[in-house]
């Protein structure tokens, strides 16, 4: 796929194009240090390493971190589900924390998935897993579909 406007592709084929890198990353994946790494119909996986620059003052990984990457897998779920030129907005995305993350930890997994798709509304779930497969964190969102203009 070459993508000529990418405003005539659906939500799953954008992202897939950004994955094969014929699309440029959102620009939040640098600062965060994240990937999306997969990407289905109603599926999104995101892996990221959290380093020296996103440590709280006990120096553990925020909380920010986790919850940037819970809520793009589920913002990603919910966009793999639309046409061409329907975008989406994050309403509430609330996440719980099992474990504290450590810089050291290496990659952590964030997989993403559409539990209800409506007109306007769609929701979200995400697990966030360490290299061990531990549950680190997990959350939800509520996602407002924007129609095409």
């Amino acid at each position: 796929m070459t993508p000529t406007n990418p405003a005539t592709l659906s939500g799953r084929e954008l992202l897939q194009a950004g994955m094969d890198g014929l699309l440029p990353p959102a620009t939040i994946a640098a600062t965060m240090n994240f990937r999306l790494v997969e990407v289905g119909d109603g599926v999104a996986v995101f892996e990221g390493e959290p380093g020296a620059q996103h440590l709280n003052p006990l120096g553990s990984v925020h909380g920010g971190w986790a919850l940037t990457l819970v809520d793009s897998a589920c913002g990603c779920a919910a966009h793999s589900t639309l046409g061409p030129g329907v975008g989406y907005a994050t309403v509430e995305t609330k996440v719980n924390f099992t474990r504290a993350i450590q810089p050291d930890g290496g990659v952590l997994r964030t997989e993403g998935t559409v539990v209800a798709r409506g007109k306007t509304i769609i929701t979200a779930e995400a697990r966030m897993l360490d290299g061990n497969g531990r549950l680190v964190a997990h959350g939800t969102s509520t996602l407002m579909v924007l129609p095409g203009r």
